[in-house]
């Protein structure tokens, strides 16, 4: 059981890895929010939020930066919970 365990620490470590990776804009703002989410929230997020933010990984750093200074507000209702939560995270 404690092996199988440390298997899916070591793979959420992993993941967590290329998420990072994979969040990063060059925007430091942007990336203090990925960041600040993967580092609080990402662990104990269902996979239906973590679905959401693979979504969020995929928009133009334009409109991610327009939505997470409150400039507008995604159309699609999931992105925009998303967004407000990541928002809310203290620094």
């Amino acid at each position: 059981m404690a092996r199988v365990t440390q298997d899916l620490e070591r793979d959420l470590e992993r993941e967590l890895s290329r998420l990072r990776w994979r969040s990063r804009r060059g925007m430091r703002e942007l990336d203090r929010l990925f960041e600040r989410y993967l580092d609080r929230a990402w662990r104990q997020a269902p996979e239906s939020e973590r679905a959401v933010f693979l979504r969020l990984l995929e928009v133009e750093d334009d409109k991610l930066w327009h939505w997470f200074m409150g400039h507008e507000t995604p159309a699609d209702a999931e992105l925009a919970q998303l967004v407000e939560s990541i928002r809310a995270l203290p620094p």
